[in-house]
Parts: structure tokens; C-alpha cells; sequence
């Protein structure tokens, strides 16, 4: 049901009471009393504006005892219906949680209920963080309230309603679980409220919900409170990308398609600097050099923003790097947006929030450019920074000291900031593999930050021109207001146990077959058996359309696919053998050896830094997996330091030369790549490989081949003048049934497929004692209290006592290997790690995984459908003991070789986890004393006042 808005109830009330009847005005006058009673009047009163339709509507489907679904855009104000549920809550002496995806959105949406509430009456839960939780409202991030579930916390008495703010997180492939486990197990009694971004399947989510949960009303609405109007800014023009067309539909303006016309008739510029390092300037320049149509600089386009009266701004730029680099930018082309009244309220603000921070720690922070930057009212945002310096952006902005912020997304997901304008640099993001478009719903959501409730009559989303823009792709994102939830839900080693611990088995299987994975498997069913009854009525007249007078030419088509199966099985077969002599070529590679890369980007002269053998794994470098082969870690000639892979030697290779790795090399450092490449083109560029030969194919000698071939010969059908005809149709039917049997194996795979994955895991945990039947062992209540992606190898250190006698420092390196994934990919060095124990229980811990990786394998569990543990990332382990250690904070960033934000969230992690081991630790252990030591070490200096939460 779509809420249509319209004016103040109060205005529309007045106007039609003037005409009623007397008797007609008497009741609406016993209603109005009515409502003056209820729960919603009072909470009315606390705001000094009326609430919108879809606001009032769901509130009293609140008050009526129904669960609410509100799915409504970014800033129309969805959260009143969550604070709706915190009043009524109070007012029947009931409890409140109030769950948010992140902590950030947590500590914002505590501060805002402890200014209405009062601090006695509202708490705050997060992974390291407790401030009275056992008020009647508590804040907490979802993952709380599950393990609250799962270890029937006492805290849940009295429990009454449980918010769920942004509860579209469920879409998300790596924490969406949480949100579906919350749904499905919380009592009965739990009155939920759920709130969304807008979302093209919000009915779908409703059907479940009330199959789940009860009677749940769904409140969509797709009115923004402030209109957004959609622009390109293209050299010194800013274009509406909208214009009204016939029928007031909305059209693509024809200026914006004119000049993409332009564009693609021109050559495109032709980068001299191919091969060479490039500086940020280098690369601005760059961009704005391919197009003809000049592209404003970032100081340029904020300039025209302040000139149009579209300040505040925030310019979303998908890279850390380049955000810093645009404050930069605007500092150096001498951009001022604040007088001096404000820069001193700024600068007040600031030391004020950063008085506990030591003076020797600001200078490694950066404070001193960062405090610049916000005098002027121009500051970054991303997740490098330290938390409290993001805290400080946003409360500087939400008080407009600060006018543009350049951000990565991250500041989209739900923190309360919102702008004037949204300035998009270009409509491609790295996703964490590739270069991709950004889809509808990350526009919309990005967008959707544009236009302040209440201080603006309009927000502005401005796109910057680019060469290749495509105008009408532009207005499809623009235009598609909402995209699809879709539920990434997976069972995992701890939720099996804390499930079987609960229910059994039986019961657990059919818990899970209630979760929105399911329900959306089961619906998508009906469609593909529809198009299999299409299809099977495809194949009866292929069938006839092949038939031949001369005989059956069903089996002579039978036999010519048997032939071309088996050719291209010799093929393959031929490929696997050269790979593998390629691969033991490869584990014969040592440091210093000269190679030429045969084939692939990288082709050429080549220096091995590290052959990529299993020792070298140490690494932790998810997506390294051994099973693809060595992967060597070489310098070009052309100076960049790769990782190659397998398919860039698709032939054996040797070792043209050997050379000395100077000890001093640092591939990070662009001077010792260059004097080590051109040492390398000085003793190798001279030498040619051998060339290899290839040898005769397989096929040519194989005796199936030769038999089928004669059988061919000899049948009927071969001498039919209608031959190839009857083939045609005979490879159309062959076809359709592959495309129909893989159909049929879809609907087979789809129905029961998350009880299907949760027997699979329950029945590697009984291979490995952590449940009998539908009893849970000790080694399973351990697992129990082990939350994360790594819990089931935490759970066997645990029990295999890798961690024994390790001191507070050793363990939180080893720890740090359970929760840290590098941002990078795998072309790096093997990570620096801390010697003696620490380091043989990282190794033993890495061996440990090796085990349950070939035991998942066994079973069928994979990561790539999202079950399963991934290998342990060393990379923060020399990091994570440095600052155990009692190191400062300059040293452990220099050699940690990250930024602060980053290196403060870490630890955070890790500190969670030490939490959960302590905790699961057996009795008698040395393991959990060390383990709440570590979170002593690890608890100091900017780890430990960088936020709330």
C-alpha cells in the first residue's frame, strides 16, 4: 500500500469540519477526544512539527498491537516511528531496543534519546562498549541483541518492542544473517518495527514478516519531504537532467545527449604517462585533459556550489586516498567558506573534543592540516579516520561550520548528515573486485542525503560530466527510486549449535526453513516450473522437426555429441596436463631468479621477489588460495611489483639468470623498484627464452575418437541429403533439454537449500565432537559463545590449546588473525610477524585451518554460497603485539602501515573477540586470564577514547 501525502492533518481538519452537519461536526468531535487519549496525542506534543500520513499510520498500527514495516525514503523521517515505539515502551512500563546496523548510527541515535529522555532512562550496547544496560531503552548494534538471543540474556525480560533501523541491511552479503536470526527468534511477545530505505518489494518482506512475526502492517511511502532535483555539471554549465516532455513526463534534456554525441566523436586522449607513477595532481589533471568539455576542478566545483547557494555539500569520491587529497586541494587553491566568528567556534569545538587526545599523538594524526581544513569548513570523511575526528566532521557539519565534506559511501549508511547538495564525482566504484557501476539503490541511497527537513525547500544531487557519460544510464538511476531486498541469509557453525542447544535438531531445521532465504527460494520456484512446462513443450516439436525417413536420428545425433564431448575432453585434458608442468615449473622458482612471463598483462622480463609456494602463505591475503597453483610475487621490468597466477603461464618456465635481492629492497618504495628493474634490464634484457614446441594432439591418436567416427560413418542417417538440416534441429533439442535439466535442478536445488547447507554443517560438527544428535558437547558450548566469521577455528585453537602460555601480546597477534581481511589484494609481501611463541601458534593456527578447509571441502560446505571459514589473515598480527606492547602510536602506525581510523577499528575487533575468549576459555586455562590482559594493553590511547561506542 502506497500512502499518498498531503497537507497538515491540522489545516485539512479545520476546512472540512466547516462543512458538517451539527451531528456530523459532534462526532467528529467524540473522535477527536478519542484521540487526545491515546498514546500517539501525547507523543505528538513532543514535537514542534506535524507528523506525515505515513508516520501517523503507522504509529497506530503500533499503539493497535501490530508489528510495523516502514519502508520510506532517506530523510522523510521513519525514524519517528522507531521513537513512537521507545514512548509507548516507557509509557507501559515495557523495555525498548532500539538496533542499528553500525556504531557510529548506535552512539548517534543514543545521544538523541538521552537529550529526550534523560541519560537514567537509555542505555548503549555495542561490541566493547556498556553504558546502562539495564535501562528500560537501551541503543545497541543488531549483532548484540542476537547473542543476547542465543545466551538468553536476563536483560530480555520485559521485553516489549525491538526496533530495527535499516533493516534492508539484511541484503547485506556479509552481516545480513544477523538481521534474519533477530527476526526469527525473538519472543512472540516482541512487537517489531521494522524501517527501511524504499525498496521495490516491500509487500514481499511484509508477507514474511507477518508469516514470522504476526500481523504486520507495511507502510510504504515514496514522497520525499524535500525535493530532489537532478543535475550535470559540464565545464561551466550546470544542466537539469530532467526537463519536462509531453503528457508532464519527464525527459532526458536533449543538450546533455547532444554533447555525449559530441563526445563520442571524439578522439579520446592518449595517456603520455602510461607506465609511470602518477601523483594525485597528476591524475586530476588527467581527467580533466581527456574530455574537450572542461571538467571544473574540485575546489572550482565547490566554488560554483557557494555561488549557487547549494552549500552545504557533500561529494561522495569512492576512494580514501582521493578524499584527502581533495581537502588538500582546496586548501592549496586557498578555498575559505567559514568568517572568523565561525573559525573560532570551530577551532572551540575541536579542542574541546580532542582535549584527552596526548599532544604527541596530534602530529602522527594528522591533526594540525586536519584542524586547517575545518577552520575553513572543508574536512574528509571516510574510514580511515579516527573515530572521534568523524564524530567531530559530523557534529561541525550538522551545525553547518563545516559546508563540504568529501566522503567515501561509507557516510551514506544511515548516519544522520544530511546536505544541501550531493556532488558525484563519476558513477563507477570499486566493489572490492573490480571496477563496477554503482547500481540504483547505491544512487539512490547516495543521493539521498540531499536536502535538509525543515532548513531546505529543495535538495540538488549534481553529477560531474565525464567523458562517456551516458545521459539516458544517468537518468535510469535517477529515475528507479527503489531496488529489491534480497536476503543473503546462511547458516553458520555457531548458529548451529546455539540452535540445536535450543530447539534439537529437528526443531532447528524448521526454524530455518521460516527465514526470508526461503521464503524467497519457494516463491521463485513457480516461475521456473512454468518455463519448464514451456520447455517440455519446445522439445515434442524439435523432436519431430529432426526426425529422418533413413532411421533414427535421435541416437546418430547422440553419437556426433559423444564425439565432440570427447575431443573436448582431450582438449581439457591436454590444458590440465600443461598446467600442471607449468606449476611444477613454477615450485621450482626461488628469490633472485629471472624469468620471462610468457603471456598475460605482465609479459616480459620478470625478477622473483617470492615464489608464491606454501611457506610464503603466511600472508593471509584473502583469495590466495594454494589449489590455483604457486602464485609468484615478481618485479617487471617495468617496475611494478605482481602477484602473478597460473594463467599467465600457460607453458613451463626456467630461469634465464639469477640476481641478488638487495636486502635494503622495499617494493612499497618507488626509488628501490626503479634501481632494481633497471639492474634487472642491465644483466637479463639481452637473453631470449627457449620457444616451446607444442606436441601432437591427443585426439589424433585416441581409440574412442576413431570408433566413434566409424560408427558415424556407417549409420543411416549419414547418408541423408538432409543431413546437416535434421542436425540443426537435433542440437536445438539438445540444447533446450540442457537448458530443462538445468531448470530441474534449480527447483531441486532451491527447495529446502538453507536446511539442506545446516544439515551439511551439523554434520561436520558431529565429525568433529562439537554435537551428538541433538546433544551439545563441551566443545560445542565453547563454539557457542564464539561469535564471527572465524568462530569454528577459534573454537579448535581453543581446544587444541595453541594458545597456552602465549603472554597478553602473543595473543592479541594471534587473535588478530581471526577478524583482520587486508584491504589489499595479494600483490604484497608476506606480512612481518612477532617471533618465538606467537609466531609458532600463527603457524599452527594456519595449519588448523588447512584441516577444516579440506574437512569442508569433504562435506560440501564452500565460501563461495557464504558458509564455510576463510583463511586467517596475518596481516595486523606485528601491529596488533606492537601496541600490546606498550608502543606509541607513531611507530606502531608507521610500521603498521595504515591509517588511524583503520588501526583503531582493528583493534576494536580484536579487543571483541579477546572478550569472547575469555569467556569460552576452558577452566583451568592460561588462555582467558591472558586474554582480558590483552584487552588491558590493547584498551589505551586512541583505541580507547576514540568514540562512544
Amino acid at each position: 500500500m502506497i500512502v499518498p501525502l498531503s497537507v497538515g492533518p491540522g489545516t485539512l481538519e479545520s476546512t472540512m469540519t466547516e462543512d458538517l452537519s451539527p451531528a456530523e461536526r459532534y462526532a467528529a468531535a467524540r473522535r477527536r477526544a478519542a484521540e487526545q487519549a491515546t498514546a500517539l496525542a501525547s507523543f505528538r506534543e513532543m514535537y514542534d512539527f506535524g507528523l506525515d500520513p505515513f508516520q501517523i499510520e503507522a504509529c497506530q498500527a503500533l499503539e493497535a498491537g501490530k508489528g510495523v514495516l516502514v519502508a520510506a525514503p532517506t530523510g522523510s523521517g521513519k525514524t519517528i516511528v522507531g521513537e513512537f515505539a521507545v514512548h509507548l515502551a516507557l509509557k507501559q512500563g515495557k523495555k525498548c531496543f532500539y538496533t542499528t546496523p553500525i556504531k557510529a548510527l548506535s552512539n548517534q541515535k543514543y545521544a538523541d534519546l538521552c537529550r529526550r529522555y534523560g541519560a537514567d532512562q537509555v542505555g548503549l550496547l555495542t561490541g566493547d562498549n556498556s553504558v546502562n544496560s539495564d535501562a528500560p531503552v537501551v541503543v545497541m548494534t543488531t549483532e548484540v541483541l542476537r547473542n543476547m538471543l542465543y545466551a538468553g540474556s536476563q536483560t530480555l525480560r520485559g521485553l516489549g518492542y525491538v526496533v530495527m533501523d535499516e533493516v534492508h541491511y539484511l541484503s547485506d552479503r556479509f552481516r545480513g544473517a544477523v538481521w534474519e536470526e533477530v527476526i526469527i527468534h525473538l519472543p512472540e511477545s516482541v512487537t517489531l518495527v521494522s524501517l527501511s530505505a524504499t525498496v521495490s518489494n516491500a509487500e514481499e518482506f511484509g508477507d514474511w514478516l507477518d508469516t514470522v512475526r504476526g500481523d504486520t502492517e507495511v507502510i510504504v511511502s515514496e514522497h520525499r519531504p524535500v525535493p530532489l532535483f537532478q543535475h550535470v555539471l559540464a565545464g561551466r554549465r550546470m544542466y537539469d537532467l530532467f526537463e519536462e516532455g509531453e503528457g508532464h513526463r519527464k525527459a532526458v534534456n536533449p543538450d546533455l545527449t547532444r554533447m555525449a554525441r559530441m563526445e563520442a566523436s571524439r578522439p579520446s586522449y592518449q595517456d603520455r604517462r602510461r607506465g609511470r607513477a602518477m601523483r594525485e595532481a597528476d591524475r586530476e589533471r588527467e581527467r580533466r585533459q581527456r574530455s574537450r568539455i572542461w571538467i571544473p576542478s574540485r575546489p572550482e566545483v565547490i566554488e560554483r556550489l557557494d555561488s549557487e547557494g547549494l552549500l552545504p555539500a557533500i561529494t561522495f569520491i569512492f576512494s580514501r586516498a582521493a578524499c584527502e587529497a581533495a581537502v588538500q586541494q582546496c586548501l592549496h587553491a586557498g578555498l575559505r567558506l567559514n568568517d572568523d566568528d565561525a573559525r573560532l567556534r570551530v577551532r572551540a569545538l575541536v579542542e574541546e573534543r580532542t582535549a584527552s587526545i596526548p599532544s604527541e599523538d596530534l602530529h602522527v594524526l594528522g591533526y594540525f592540516e586536519w584542524l586547517e581544513g575545518l577552520e575553513r569548513g572543508i574536512a574528509a570523511h571516510h574510514a580511515g579516520m579516527l573515530p572521534t575526528f568523524k564524530e567531530v566532521v559530523e557534529e561541525l557539519f550538522v551545525r553547518g561550520l563545516v559546508k563540504a565534506v568529501f566522503a567515501t559511501e561509507t557516510l551514506a549508511l544511515g548516519i544522520n548528515m544530511p546536505a544541501r547538495s550531493v556532488v558525484l564525482e563519476k558513477l563507477v566504484k570499486w566493489n572490492g573486485e573490480q571496477h563496477a557501476d554503482i547500481t540504483p539503490g547505491e544512487y539512490t541511497q547516495l543521493t539521498g542525503r540531499a536536502g535538509r527537513r525543515g532548513i531546505d525547500v529543495e535538495g540538488h544531487a549534481v553529477v560531474l560530466w565525464q567523458r562517456g557519460m551516458n545521459p539516458d544510464h544517468l537518468a535510469g538511476l535517477a529515475g528507479t527510486r527503489t531496488y529489491p531486498l534480497r536476503s543473503s541469509f546462511k547458516p553458520s557453525y555457531n548458529m548451529a549449535v546455539n540452535l540445536v542447544e535450543q530447539f534439537g535438531r529437528h526443531r532447528s531445521r524448521e526454524l530455518l526453513e521460516t527465514s526470508f532465504a526461503q521464503f524467497q527460494a519457494d516463491k521463485s520456484v513457480v516461475g521456473i516450473s512454468r518455463q519448464v512446462q514451456r520447455n517440455e513443450e519446445g522439445l515434442e516439436g524439435y523432436k519431430e522437426s529432426m526426425t529422418c525417413h533413413l532411421g533414427d536420428f535421435e541416437e546418430y545425433a547422440r553419437l556426433r555429441r559423444d564425439l565432440k564431448d570427447r575431443e573436448t575432453e582431450l582438449a581439457k585434458q591436454g590444458a590440465a596436463q600443461r598446467r600442471a608442468e607449468a606449476a611444477v615449473a613454477l615450485e621450482k622458482l626461488k628469490p633472485g631468479d629471472v624469468i620471462h612471463v610468457p603471456t598475460g598483462k605482465y609479459a616480459g622480463l620478470a625478477l622473483v621477489l617470492d615464489p608464491g609456494l606454501p611457506a610464503g602463505r603466511s600472508n593471509g591475503h584473502r583469495g590466495f588460495e594454494y589449489h590455483d597453483g604457486p602464485r609468484p610475487l615478481v618485479l617487471t621490468a617495468e617496475r611494478q611489483v605482481k602477484r602473478l597466477a597460473s594463467m599467465d603461464f600457460p607453458v613451463p618456465v626456467e630461469a634465464l639468470e639469477r640476481m641478488r635481492i638487495p636486502k635494503s629492497f622495499n617494493p612499497r618504495s618507488p626509488q628501490s623498484r626503479r634501481d632494481l628493474a633497471s639492474a634487472l634490464r642491465t644483466k637479463a634484457g639481452h637473453l631470449v627464452p627457449d620457444r616451446h614446441r607444442k606436441r601432437r594432439s591427443a585426439a589424433a591418436d585416441d581409440r574412442e575418437i576413431a570408433r566413434l567416427r566409424a560408427d558415424l560413418r556407417a549409420h543411416p542417417c549419414h547418408g541423408c541429403s538432409d543431413r546437416e538440416d535434421h542436425a540443426r534441429w537435433a542440437e536445438r533439442y539438445y540444447r533446450l533439454k540442457r537448458d530443462t535439466t538445468q531448470l530441474e535442478r534449480r527447483i531441486e536445488g532451491r527447495t529446502n537449500t538453507i536446511a539442506r547447507t545446516f544439515d551439511r554443517i551439523v554434520a561436520l560438527l558431529t565429525e568433529l565432537d562439537y554435537l551428538r544428535s541433538d546433544e551439545v558437547t563441551e566443545h560445542g558450548k565453547r563454539l557457542a559463545r564464539l561469535y564471527g566469521e572465524l568462530d569454528l577455528l577459534a573454537s579448535e585453537c581453543l581446544r587444541a590449546g595453541v594458545w597456552e602460555g602465549l603472554g597478553p601480546a602473543e595473543l592479541a597477534a594471534c587473535v588478530s588473525a581471526l577478524v583482520y581481511e587486508a584491504r589489499v589484494g595479494d600483490d604484497a609481501m608476506a606480512p612481518k610477524l612477532p617471533s618465538g611463541a606467537a609466531k609458532a601458534a600463527l603457524g599452527e593456527m594456519v595449519r588448523i585451518w588447512g584441516r577444516l578447509d579440506a574437512l569442508e571441502e569433504e562435506f560440501r560446505i564452500t565460501q563461495s554460497e557464504g558458509v564455510g571459514q576463510r583463511e586467517p589473515d596475518l596481516g595486523f598480527a606485528w601491529a596488533a603485539y606492537m601496541w600490546a606492547s606498550g608502543k606509541g602510536l607513531d611507530e606502531v602506525l608507521r610500521e603498521a602501515d595504515m591509517p588511524a581510523g583503520d588501526f583503531v577499528r582493528w583493534c576494536k575487533q580484536v579487543i571483541d573477540v579477546l572478550g569472547q575468549i575469555s569467556a569460552a576459555a576452558p577452566p583451568g586455562s592460561t588462555v582467558g586470564r591472558s586474554a582480558r590482559k590483552a584487552v588491558d594493553e590493547l584498551l589505551r590511547g586512541v583505541v580507547a577514547y576514540s568514540s562512544v561506542g
